[in-house]
């Protein structure tokens, strides 16, 4: 681990893609052929991700009889030539979960999955990571393993308070909502809310627009959150 705690920079740059991204392109297994799908998706506190799935889809029939699968996440929209730009594929097998924390972090990232989230025929799966395959940019390839991409790190009092965290600062700290997508981001519309903290940043969501804040060092509680929460602040105001 750096002196920051987050690992070294190729791992880093693979979770900040998983973290940062809203969908991804999904490979299952469909009777001996590989079968691609767009997925929406949402980084657990380690970045794991978690899917929403329908039974009634293709690909998680194809779960059901095979739950190894890949995720490729590409951030390189912008790029004037697609292949400079970053990309990951996530390899591992996808399992069931009935996790509340897990579900409402996805719907709280994705708002209009809240209103199919209880249908009896969705589940919600996270992905259990067996490495990944980085390239950051031209030439820049590098193979993680499970333990190199995944955030070791026990943040398990920020995971039970994070809803209460994103209530808080939605309710009573809106200004300072935007006052982040303003000065840190450039950002000129207001109206931002906050959809997700972990370890290593927060979410912001302005209608279908996203945006990502990173925190200088790792945040592993509710108190070193509140603390990183006022720092972005007074960086916004200067």
């Amino acid at each position: 681990m750096s002196e920051t705690g987050f690992g070294g920079e190729p791992a880093r740059i693979a979770r900040r893609l998983l973290r940062s991204q809203q969908r991804g392109t999904l490979a299952t297994n469909m009777c001996g052929a590989p079968y691609a799908s767009l997925v929406l998706i949402t980084a657990d506190f380690d970045a794991s991700p978690l899917l929403l799935l329908s039974d009634l889809a293709q690909h998680s029939r194809n779960i059901a009889f095979d739950p190894r699968v890949s995720i490729l996440v590409d951030g390189t929209a912008g790029y004037q030539d697609p292949l400079t730009g970053p990309r990951l594929t996530v390899i591992g097998h996808l399992g069931a979960t009935a996790d509340p924390r897990l579900l409402a972090r996805f719907t709280a990232h994705h708002p209009a999955s809240t209103s199919y989230s209880g249908f009896a025929d969705f589940r919600l799966y996270r992905m259990t990571v067996a490495g990944g395959h980085l390239v950051a940019g031209f030439g820049r390839i590098h193979r993680l393993g499970s333990r190199e991409l995944l955030l070791a790190a026990d943040a398990d009092t920020l995971a039970a308070a994070e809803r209460e965290i994103l209530e808080h600062m939605n309710g009573d700290h809106a200004d300072a909502i935007d006052a982040y997508a303003r000065g840190l981001l450039g950002h000129s519309r207001t109206g931002w809310r906050m959809t997700g903290i972990d370890p290593e940043g927060v979410d912001l969501r302005c209608e279908g627009e996203t945006a990502r804040l990173d925190f200088p060092c790792l945040v592993l509680s509710p108190e070193a959150a509140r603390s990183a929460l006022v720092e972005l602040a007074n960086r916004a105001q200067r």
